[in-house]
């Protein structure tokens, strides 16, 4: 965390509002896609109308005892002796005895609050876990990280990278939308116990007195004393420590750029045309092609679904989305450095998908029928999404990839079923160079050689979407099925 960023941190812990930990064991997902986040409003619309129906309550409450107030107030003002009179003195002791004790106790106040409390708690079920923030808050640190956003600018709703003298705009929105003080700190601890007991000590020492400061202390105290291995869970949401994630910077600036792709005049062998890959299916409608790069070949097909055929497949998977896992050995682990939510559809679900797999069969020349083939994965990120470096294929000999008996996954069919305001890229990092996201277009390329051995130069990375709701569908081909559709060559170096 930058100062200025820890000065906001700082100041904002005044109004530090701690969720309970406990909640995190509902595992409801919400910030790992934006669908799930979208849901979200529904519950928070049920409590408007609550809180409308209640503040209705205590205006009428309210109302019945300014005049109350305003009654007796006169009675003060406008008799010096108002015992004298029988009829007053009766109703002081009335009022003394009786109305005073109703608007201290007031029933009406209790069951007001009474009936918000228990429509909340029907509705709370529905509501993001204690995670959710947490996951959403890193996401707010993530993208300010990668992104290099100006931490002052975004407080207050403003999407600028600053570098020297030079601000540029990433996205500007149409109406501005500011962070309080306790949004900074929430974004500022990020979920980090141990973090937030740093700073909130340091408070203390400017303003030793903040009686809320000091319970916020204890508290994290006690939750670091209760989960004694707090630290090291915390270490373990980084992003691992392995070689190709190094590259740390290329990984930013290709997020951040479209890095050093030439275009198409400077390298001829760069080009656009129609493809139909002499396959009569394609005859008659071809698809647009785009060559990006040449090593590794990757190949973008524009308009390759409908508008209706990627809000259908989106459709399709909505009800199936669960968090996006990674292969770790023989596990599947949920990680930090990939957030997302993934659903994987059968050809059988619809006959949009067989139409589907037909066109990328076509296109490739590849079989793309299981088991030569896995089923359509279909993939929603969440608030900052992002899939850090990675390869496609498998990269151990342990890697689940092989329980098929199908072979590697020799090359990749993404297919982009919206598109983003801002961010969101696709980065191949050791070949320096990203490309957008592209609505409805696909992005085609080869994992492995034709001897078999995986390419490197394919380590790529979904850049976290900055501003938008990022779709895409994976179809992975594998390696058996294709030893006639792509032959092995005689050059040990292809």
């Amino acid at each position: 965390m930058g100062p200025a960023a820890r000065l906001a941190a700082l100041l904002a812990a005044l109004a530090l509002g701690a969720g309970d930990p406990a909640g995190a064991a509902a595992r409801r997902e919400t910030f790992s896609a934006l669908t799930s986040v979208a849901r979200a409003l529904g519950p928070e619309r049920r409590l408007l109308g609550l809180l409308r129906r209640y503040l209705r309550g205590e205006e009428a409450r309210l109302r019945d005892l300014t005049r109350f107030y305003d009654k007796v107030l006169a009675l003060h003002e406008d008799s010096p002796t108002p015992v004298a009179n029988p009829l007053l003195a009766f109703t002081l002791i009335k009022r003394l005895q009786s109305d005073w004790r109703n608007v201290v106790h007031s029933l009406e106040a209790s069951e007001n609050i009474r009936a918000l409390k228990d429509g909340f708690e029907k509705v709370e079920e529905d509501l993001p876990a204690f995670e959710d923030l947490e996951g959403a808050a890193r996401a707010l640190m993530r993208l300010q990280d990668v992104y290099m956003l100006n931490v002052k600018g975004l407080a207050r709703g403003v999407f600028q990278r600053v570098t020297g003298s030079t601000v540029t705009n990433l996205y500007s929105p149409h109406r501005l939308f500011s962070l309080t003080a306790d949004d900074c700190f929430q974004v500022g601890k990020a979920g980090n116990v141990s973090w937030a007991l740093s700073l909130s000590r340091e408070f203390l020492l400017y303003s030793p007195d903040n009686k809320r400061m000091a319970r916020n202390v204890l508290k994290y105290e006690r939750l670091l004393a209760e989960s004694p291995n707090q630290a090291m869970t915390e270490a373990a949401l980084q992003r691992p420590n392995v070689p190709h994630l190094q590259t740390r910077d290329t990984y930013e600036g290709l997020c951040q750029t479209l890095g050093s792709q030439p275009t198409h005049y400077q390298n001829p062998s760069l080009y656009c045309s129609y493809e139909t890959n002499s396959s009569p299916y394609l005859l008659l409608q071809p698809v647009r092609k785009e060559v990006i790069h040449l090593e590794p070949y990757v190949a973008l097909y524009h308009d390759f679904v409908s508008d209706l055929e990627a809000h259908k497949i989106r459709e399709l998977a909505e009800p199936w989305l669960q968090r996006s896992v990674v292969a770790s050995g023989e596990q599947q682990l949920q990680v930090e450095y990939r957030i997302s939510q993934s659903a994987w559809l059968k050809d059988t679900v619809d006959p949009l998908l067989v139409t589907l797999d037909h066109r990328i069969a076509a296109l490739t020349g590849l079989d793309v029928q299981p088991p030569y083939a896995e089923y359509l994965q279909v993939v929603n990120y969440g608030i900052g999404g992002h899939y850090e470096p990675h390869f496609d294929h498998a990269t151990s000999p342990s890697s689940p990839l092989y329980r098929m008996k199908s072979g590697n996954r020799v090359a990749t069919f993404m297919i982009y079923l919206s598109s983003v305001e801002a961010g969101g890229a696709t980065a191949f990092v050791y070949a320096n160079f990203s490309v957008p996201v592209v609505k409805n277009a696909a992005l085609f390329w080869w994992n492995l050689h034709r001897s078999g051995k995986g390419d490197g130069d394919t380590l790529h990375a979904g850049c976290p979407v900055l501003v938008g709701d990022k779709w895409v569908a994976n179809k992975w081909i594998h390696e058996y099925g294709q030893e006639f559709r792509r032959p092995c060559s005689s050059s040990p170096e292809d």
